[in-house]
């Protein structure tokens, strides 16, 4: 009898956890967009302050090509970054290896200026958030689509391509003409849902003031993001490659950025 109640209840054990793994097995995937909306809420819990004061040193170059593709400008530049509150601050260091000039200095001030214009900012931020691209406005102006899911870099992530819902949609800034014509895949990480990797292309020319000071023919870029801690990404690496038109003159710059020695500040 017990050895009949043994078996019994063995293969009663058995049967439920076959029905506990079809359960689980049966439990719908996610879809592209619940995947989204759950890395927007992560980049609003960072920005927030969940992610602690860090700092890191980050290292720049800019190729300018020519027409035969041979580089005729190169600067190297080393920065140090403070992140804090969600912002980053960086103060640039060196260029080509030497303590930057005023002309450098002015240059970074220009960038600013320029980047403001860009965002329709009326004037520089205190900080960029970059660490926080992907927030609810940016999302509600692409569609996603969930490709698979796969092993990035020893952890499971989403693998997820976007386009723009309406690519017609009107642009009052240039940077809404950039959005309107990208296209690119995220991969997202799946337990912590952060991005991870993101690639992202140009289909289709933008012009600049309506093609009177230039226009962007071509733009690849692509993003590699770093779990340094639990919880706590920094983008790492980047590459860039534009080519389009200044003026009467084609241009084709290449740009690489990269961060190192991530520390907790004081």
């Amino acid at each position: 009898m017990k050895f009949r109640l043994l078996i019994f209840r063995s293969v009663l054990a058995a049967f439920l956890a076959l029905g506990i793994a079809a359960g689980l097995r049966a439990q719908p995937a996610m879809t592209a967009d619940q995947v989204i909306q759950k890395a927007v809420d992560r980049g609003q819990q960072d920005q927030q302050g969940y992610v602690p004061d860090f700092k890191y040193r980050k290292l720049t170059l800019t190729e300018e090509l020519d027409n035969a593709g041979k580089v005729k400008e190169r600067r190297e530049k080393v920065w140090e970054v403070s992140y804090r509150e969600g912002l980053s601050h960086a103060t640039l260091l060196k260029v080509n290896g030497h303590l930057p000039s005023e002309e450098d200095l002015k240059e970074q001030t220009d960038n600013q200026m320029n980047v403001a214009k860009i965002l329709g900012q009326a004037k520089p931020a205190k900080g960029d958030n970059r660490e926080n691209f992907l927030t609810a406005e940016l999302a509600a102006r692409f569609n996603f689509t969930l490709l698979c899911q796969t092993n990035l870099n020893g952890r499971s992530s989403y693998v997820i391509s976007f386009a723009p819902k309406d690519p017609a949609l009107p642009a009052h800034k240039l940077v809404e003409k950039l959005l309107n014509q990208i296209s690119g895949t995220l991969w997202i990480d799946a337990q912590e849902f952060e991005v991870a990797r993101a690639e992202v292309t140009l289909h289709s020319e933008v012009n600049l003031l309506g093609g009177i000071i230039g226009s962007l023919k071509r733009l690849t870029y692509t993003l590699e993001r770093t779990r340094v801690a639990d919880g706590i990404w920094f983008s790492t690496l980047s590459t860039g490659d534009f080519q389009g038109r200044k003026l009467l003159d084609a241009t084709h710059i290449k740009t690489k950025s990269q961060s190192v020695n991530f520390r907790k500040a004081a």
